[in-house]
């Protein structure tokens, strides 16, 4: 009788070990999201999300991300560029949130800028002076004494280098197909008349600079340039009434960022 009720027993274990498995692995799902959008599934939806997930962001594949990095502290870079449309855009905080994203993901012990408080101001003074004894005062508080790098990025450029503008307006030769084509050509004239297209296409140049020092010593340990093109483009065209109508690329935000994953692959490959 009790190798009979023991059975059942352990049957019942092994299902429910797999019925926690089961409801482990729905905890661990990536989570999923519907779409409210009115347009959801439409030909302009397809479009337009295909455009969105090309600028997407798309996690760097460190070549060295196996190996620890040295400990560091991501300090606020500069905005060089005049360029009114980034500077009202931008601020070196956002720039260097990119950073101590990337270069953790990099596997680099990154101390947070917002752990540091206070401190953050006098780090930053400190290595930007140049200030050797100022530096090796403020590295002697709590976790800052573990640390071995100052990185800070710089934009050095952001300038539209290029534009270029080409439509079609059919109105002027609809006009004159009215006038020498009869019925047939009237008709024709009218829809030829109805056709507008109109194209444009502006190229940036955004460059960036990063800069490796020593924590100790504020000498410069490494720095290296880093430039990438975006472009941005708008489309329109217009036939008997029936628009379509087409705009997007890369934004400023994304620009940044794809700066910054490649100025940090190459600080994980050449000085960890």
């Amino acid at each position: 009788m009790k190798m009979m009720r023991s059975i059942p027993f352990k049957y019942a274990a092994i299902t429910a070990i797999f019925a926690l498995a089961a409801v482990g692995g729905k905890v661990f799902a990536q989570p999923t999201f519907g779409n409210p959008s009115p347009t959801a599934g439409s030909e302009t939806s397809q479009k337009a999300n295909a455009a969105a997930d090309a600028a997407a962001y798309r996690e760097v594949e460190y070549v060295n991300k196996g190996t620890k990095g040295p400990a560091l502290v991501v300090i606020p870079g500069e905005i060089k560029s005049n360029n009114a449309t980034f500077t009202q855009r931008f601020l070196p905080n956002n720039i260097a949130d990119f950073g101590e994203i990337e270069l953790s993901q990099a596997n680099f012990t990154v101390l947070e800028r917002s752990n540091l408080g206070n401190l953050l101001q006098e780090i930053s003074l400190a290595y930007n002076m140049g200030d050797v004894d100022k530096a090796r005062k403020t590295m002697q508080v709590g976790k800052l004494r573990t640390t071995q790098w100052i990185v800070k990025f710089d934009i050095l450029k952001a300038e539209q280098i290029a534009e270029n503008k080409e439509g079609f307006d059919g109105r002027a030769i609809g006009g004159i197909m009215g006038m020498f084509g009869g019925l047939g050509g009237s008709v024709a004239g009218q829809v030829t008349g109805s056709v507008q297209n109109r194209d444009s296409t502006g190229v940036w140049l955004i460059g960036m600079r990063y800069k490796i020092m020593d924590a100790n010593t504020t000498e410069q340990v490494a720095q290296g340039y880093k430039e990438l093109k975006m472009e941005v483009g708008a489309k329109q065209t217009s036939v008997l009434g029936v628009s379509q109508s087409a705009k997007g690329g890369v934004g400023l935000d994304t620009m940044v960022q794809r700066l910054v994953q490649t100025a940090v692959y190459e600080i994980d490959s050449k000085y960890k």
